[in-house]
């Protein structure tokens, strides 16, 4: 086994961190690592935390991870923050709001910045949800950045999810639309002393109540919470019913390894193959000259870009992707 695997598995913060800045940076190599690591993994239990930007989710995490902590729980962050423009890093502000905890050995935040990917979370969530994993975190909490009503990827990867609202924000169910809904396990109703609480919880039950179906499957039933996470009113309760869909989920399953079900296992290895796909082409592509002589055509005006990723597809896609042996 390798130095840097034998180290997160040891619960190496350091090992762990320049890990998981590696899987973010697509670093040669990673891969192997993570093989290593991925017979070590499925153990720790994933918390999604989702909803529109401005709700309170890292107010609501640092408050999870106190509690968590109060139970003796290692805990890993995983918090996905929007791309800055200029360095194309992560913008850090949830970090900072956490820096409590930046003392306690048991706890390791990572940020991870989007990227430009879409749906709420980042190409690397996996990577760097399996190190936590293997190094020994029980409970691992991803906040994602807050996209709104495409912010479903998270149900992928997580055991429960958590959609955290607040009040007073016009139309009170705008973020629970299109698919939002069926994505949630938990509903938080945050910052619940603003005005209009009371009518967005109902308006919210109402919409569970219809979204229920009247089969004989065992189905979870989303319960609602009132919090005020500044004050951590109402956290305790939200520990609680994460512990009880835990225990729905292992009633059910038999576990709560995801990856033993077969949609779990699907869509890892669907995830995985575009992944590599994209890093091993597009890389491909952008050093080969012909690709280079295509931009230029475009600068120029003398060609389209419909046109011209038709015949970059249509003509180099295969041959440069089957060039290497190893890739068939």
């Amino acid at each position: 086994m390798s130095d840097i695997a034998e180290k997160v598995l040891s619960g190496d913060i350091r090992a762990a961190a320049r890990l998981i800045s590696d899987i973010d940076n697509g670093v040669h190599g990673v891969r192997e690592v993570l093989k290593e690591l991925y017979p070590h993994t499925g153990n720790a239990y994933v918390i999604g935390i989702t909803g529109a930007p401005g709700v309170g989710k890292s107010t609501l995490v640092d408050r999870l991870i106190e509690n968590l902590r109060k139970r003796d729980k290692k805990v890993g962050v995983i918090a996905i923050d929007p791309t800055s423009p200029f360095s194309g890093g992560a913008i850090l502000g949830d970090r900072i709001r956490m820096q409590r905890h930046s003392s306690d050995k048991e706890v390791f935040i990572r940020s991870l910045a989007t990227r430009g990917h879409f749906g709420g979370l980042t190409l690397s969530t996996r990577g760097a949800i399996d190190v936590m994993d293997a190094m020994g975190k029980e409970y691992i909490i991803v906040e994602t950045v807050g996209v709104g009503q495409d912010e479903v990827d998270i149900v992928k990867k997580a055991h429960t999810t958590v959609i955290v609202l607040i009040p007073g924000m016009g139309d009170d169910i705008q973020a629970i639309k299109a698919g939002i809904l069926e994505a949630g396990d938990i509903f938080v109703i945050n910052k619940a002393d603003r005005e209009g609480t009371e009518r967005t919880i109902s308006d919210l039950m109402v919409m569970l109540d219809m979204g229920m179906s009247n089969g004989d499957e065992v189905k979870w039933h989303p319960p609602v919470i009132r919090t005020i996470a500044p004050e951590g009113k109402g956290i305790e309760e939200v520990i609680s019913e994460i512990e009880r869909h835990r225990s729905f989920i292992i009633q059910k399953r038999g576990d709560i390894n995801l990856r033993r079900t077969e949609s779990g296992a699907r869509e890892e290895l669907l995830e995985m193959i575009k992944g590599r796909i994209m890093e091993d082409v597009i890389g491909r592509f952008e050093e080969d000259d012909a690709f280079n002589r295509a931009v230029e055509s475009i600068r120029s005006g003398g060609r389209d870009p419909y046109t011209v990723s038709d015949d970059i597809i249509r003509s180099h896609l295969f041959r440069l992707y089957l060039q290497d042996d190893q890739q068939i």
